[in-house]
């Protein structure tokens, strides 16, 4: 089955921005890249012609998409300021923490509760991504639930 071409293949997050994190957070990390590269919709707006690559970074306060080709080759950048994303992800941590402990001896509604208050979160994390990406990139919900994850993961700080 040949994939479409509207979609990325690789993604390197910027190792500057990139801080320790502990194991919960580093597994979301790896899953995330993983099924991104394995299932994606990736269109920037204009006449670029994918596969691409995509350089992610966090730099004051703007997240910032450095798009390429499939061998590198830059074609594009997007920037966006992500302070609308601040409280998001600060419950989007609360909540994950609440669900990292509550597997490890709560009992199966708490661990369910906590999984689905996680789930919520990060829909509207997705869908806020899709809305400030509008006009600039076309993804699907399922690309930016995955982006959602590394753009947080891109937001920790040391």
């Amino acid at each position: 089955m040949r994939k479409h071409p509207n979609r990325l293949v690789h993604v390197v997050l910027d190792e500057k921005t990139l801080v320790r994190r502990r194991p919960e957070v580093e597994h979301e990390r790896q899953v995330a890249l993983y099924d991104l590269i394995e299932e994606n919709s990736f269109q920037p707006v204009g006449d670029w012609q994918g596969p691409f690559t995509l350089h992610l970074s966090m730099d004051d306060g703007r997240m910032s998409f450095d798009i390429r080709s499939e061998d590198g080759l830059p074609l594009t950048m997007v920037r966006f300021e992500v302070r609308s994303f601040y409280s998001l992800v600060r419950d989007y941590f609360m909540v994950c923490d609440t669900y990292f402990s509550s597997i490890k001896s709560a009992p199966p509604s708490k661990i369910e509760a906590a999984d689905m208050a996680r789930r919520s979160l990060h829909n509207e994390g997705a869908k806020l991504l899709i809305e400030r990406l509008k006009d600039k990139i076309e993804i699907d919900f399922d690309t930016a639930r995955r982006l959602f994850t590394l753009l947080c993961v891109l937001h920790i700080r040391g």
